[in-house]
């Protein structure tokens, strides 16, 4: 599953948008400049990782502000506190994968520069009956711009409860071939993206969908609100004249501690 490189992909995009929250700072006797940012995904059946990194200028070329280190950090499910271990600097983790379970609330806690830094999340289900109308469909020529008309393919999954759903694209071939830049996305000539299927249960793909020929990697991600929050922020902070502040969950912090689960299937767009 490309799950783990996706979301790599989403902790650069927060970096950057913290660093550019940072850089506007008019004085960095600020006392928000000294909060810590927070980076955790929790997975089920994976080890819980929690990173933490303090805030850093725009003069600053590394992806990340300096690791925090030495923090003792607690992790609650509502009936147990578990400790992490920092397993490398500004890394901290628990090792025990039975603890992440669809359902409960999750609690971080821990206290940096005398304030208690807290934030809390829901582990939502695993989404069911992901499915693909097509396994691998021939590209069409767009006949327009907006190519609405021009249906390769259609996803589908269960959502009764209309939650946050988010779709990623990821071509896992080693040569892309180009199709032109679409319009479907902003122009999109990533080979990975995302789209926020605002809480239904099908998303249809055009021709214009697509950078790329290939194969891809469909990963359907069923998450919480937070996580809707940061994608979108990404999207509309493209760059400094149009920085908002960067969403957060963290009480006494920046960052997100977010659950999420997923489900992945195969798709093949040939010439």
């Amino acid at each position: 599953m490309e799950i783990k490189k996706y979301l790599l992909k989403i902790c650069f995009a927060f970096g950057w948008m913290v660093t550019l929250l940072i850089s506007c700072k008019k004085e960095s006797q600020d006392s928000s400049t000294n909060l810590p940012v927070v980076q955790a995904y929790l997975y089920p059946g994976r080890t819980l990782t929690v990173k933490l990194y303090q805030q850093k200028s725009l003069s600053d070329t590394a992806k990340y502000g300096t690791v925090i280190t030495g923090q003792e950090l607690y992790v609650s499910d509502g009936s147990n506190k578990v400790k992490l271990t920092e397993s490398s600097k500004g890394t901290y983790t628990y090792n025990d994968n039975t603890f992440l379970i669809a359902g409960k609330t999750y609690t971080l806690i821990f206290n940096y520069l005398s304030k208690d830094v807290t934030a809390k999340t829901v582990m939502p289900s695993k989404p069911q009956n992901f499915a693909t109308q097509h396994p691998a469909v021939n590209y069409i020529r767009p006949t327009n711009a907006i190519a609405t008309s021009d249906t390769l393919n259609r996803f589908t999954w269960d959502n009764p409860d209309s939650l946050n759903h988010v779709l990623v694209f990821d071509n896992v071939d080693d040569t892309f071939f180009p199709l032109g830049r679409g319009t479907g996305f902003g122009n999109n000539t990533s080979n990975i993206f995302d789209i926020n299927t605002e809480r239904k249960s099908a998303y249809y793909v055009v021709s214009n969908s697509f950078p790329y020929y290939g194969n891809y990697q469909v990963i359907l991600l069923r998450v919480n609100q937070e996580y809707i929050n940061i994608i979108e922020s990404n999207s509309l902070n493209s760059n400094s004249q149009n920085l908002l502040n960067v969403p957060t969950n963290v009480v006494n912090g920046l960052g997100i501690f977010t659950a999420l689960q997923a489900d992945t299937l195969s798709f093949s767009l040939n010439y």
